[in-house]
């Protein structure tokens, strides 16, 4: 029997890139066949054509042994091929309804739409499929788990039955991963296939049937998770071994370097998205901030480091007051940032790699004798940490716009890492990095520890927070749930903090607070 999807020799190039070099991939009914690579790997750019918004260079595509030509997504999901990006592409405003059926809106008597048989279908789907979705519910009023439930319905109640999933763990509570996969499992138990699409070594290991590694746009094995283990895919993603455990000895918390009392910070929109927090971070220790994404740690971040200014509350930075400072002043007491939106707050995107180098520097020795820039002291700098930190450009006079966007991020890395500091503020400082990478950068963390930094650590990776973290603050809906111990902490424990159950009620469940 024909596999149910077949890529043959697919090749795409950009100016300057082979983004796929002869990718062959198939998967089979019923199978969950996992897609793993660094950052700029290919695996977007392969499913982007698999889903018709990019078009292949050579290659061909077969759908249950019938080759086909993806022109768009509607050609796509016509073929039954659909597709959840890691970022949802739900209408908050809308029912659940109102968004599955969207675009593919059913009719009563003429324009009239049908939503009572629409709603009685998407009930059913989700009985069927055990998502436990009510049609009936508001997207905005959602939890973020469902989204994505609303997400997978839309695919099935177009008929889709091969389910690209990108990166779809990436803003899930470990309870609602352990949900997910359940919700994964029944799928392909009723005959769906699904490509999964992820970075994570151990979620991969868990949930899928077949491995396919991509490495700089080419396959570099097929295995089964039978067959592997975590240092083994890590070392195909990257091409040689890497550590997946981070080493640290017990931190030596000195005097207190940041302060942040009962702050209150607003979002956008100009609703409350920090409310009344309280902590400080020591020299010498890392505290970690553990939440899924958007319950107000952008809105801190953003406030320590003076992008953001607070409506309540006082921050202190070696007893200066800061609450109202600019991001300069804040800098110039020995504060590094890296960013949570890189291209955003992190980098000028028409600049060089060189002068992105120096961003916050340009203007002290030796980069500047007066004010007369040294260009080639600069030059050197740039030369020697785009070495150090692995960048991969073609030159330091590449406009950064031009380079991946792991290697943007190794730039602001670079940057902040280049200087003497006394509290670095580390918002999702790992994103969009390979394993290689993510070694690195996790034993510079550690290394500035060591040196008596004080590390405020935010990460929506959980793994993360515990590997690095000597205490643990958990976020949720714009309060702190509790500070931990790290070696009290556990994944349960954590993920109903961040689900946001009472710290009281994760104690009577057997967790430590």
């Amino acid at each position: 029997m024909a596999p149910v999807l077949e890529l043959r020799n697919i090749t795409k190039r950009f100016p300057g890139v082979v983004a796929n070099d002869g990718v062959h991939l198939t998967l089979e009914e019923g199978e969950i066949h996992a897609l793993l690579g660094e950052n700029g790997a290919g695996k977007t750019t392969l499913m982007n054509i698999l889903y018709g918004l990019y078009h292949a260079d050579e290659g061909e595509i077969l759908v249950r042994g019938q080759q086909v030509d993806i022109r768009s997504p509607s050609d796509a999901i016509a073929l039954g091929i659909g597709m959840v990006h890691q970022h949802f592409m739900l209408v908050p405003v809308m029912t659940v309804t109102e968004n599955i059926i969207l675009g593919a809106e059913p009719t009563r008597i003429g324009p009239f739409l049908d939503r009572r048989n629409a709603a009685k279908r998407i009930r059913e789907l989700s009985r069927t499929y055990g998502l436990d979705v009510d049609p009936d519910a508001y997207v905005k009023d959602l939890p973020v788990g469902i989204q994505q439930r609303v997400e997978i319905l839309k695919l099935l109640y177009r008929q889709a039955n091969i389910l690209i999933l990108d990166e779809p763990t990436a803003v899930l509570t470990p309870q609602e991963v352990d949900e997910f996969f359940e919700v994964i499992r029944t799928l392909v138990a009723r005959g769906n296939s699904v490509i999964f699409i992820s970075h994570k070594l151990k979620e991969v290991m868990t949930i899928a049937d077949r491995i396919t590694v991509l490495r700089r746009g080419k396959v570099v094995g097929t295995t089964t998770p039978a067959e592997t283990t975590e240092a083994e895919l890590a070392a195909m993603m990257v091409g040689r071994t890497v550590s997946l455990t981070v080493e640290k000895k017990p931190a030596e918390p000195g005097d207190v370097v940041l302060t942040v009392e009962n702050l209150h910070v607003l979002d956008e929109r100009g609703e409350p998205a920090v409310r009344g927090v309280s902590f400080d971070v020591r020299a010498g220790e890392i505290l970690g901030i553990a939440g899924v994404q958007g319950n107000g740690q952008t809105e801190l971040v953003e406030a320590i480091t003076g992008l953001r200014a607070p409506v309540g509350g006082r921050i202190r930075i070696k007893e200066v007051d800061v609450t109202w400072s600019s991001p300069r002043h804040i800098f110039e007491l020995g504060t590094a940032h890296i960013p949570e939106d890189r291209q955003r707050d992190g980098l000028v995107l028409s600049y060089p790699v060189r002068d992105n180098l120096v961003l916050n520097t340009y203007y002290h020795p030796p980069f500047a004798v007066g004010f007369r820039v040294q260009g080639e002291v600069i030059d050197r700098h740039a030369v020697r940490l785009v070495q150090e930190f692995d960048i991969r450009t073609p030159s330091i006079y590449t406009p950064v716009s031009h380079l991946s966007g792991g290697n943007q991020q190794k730039v602001i890395v670079a940057r902040e890492f280049s200087r003497p500091i006394d509290l670095l503020v580390a918002s999702q400082p790992t994103r969009g990095l390979d394993v290689g990478s993510i070694e690195y950068i996790h034993h510079r963390l550690i290394e500035k520890r060591d040196q008596g930094c004080a590390v405020l650590l935010v990460s929506s990776e959980l793994d993360e927070i515990l590997a690095l973290s000597d205490r643990i603050a958990v976020m949720y809906e714009g309060q702190i749930m509790a500070i931990l111990p790290a070696e009290e902490a556990t994944r349960e424990q954590l993920g109903l903090l961040m689900a946001g159950v009472r710290p009281e009620t994760v104690q009577e469940e057997g967790g430590r607070t």
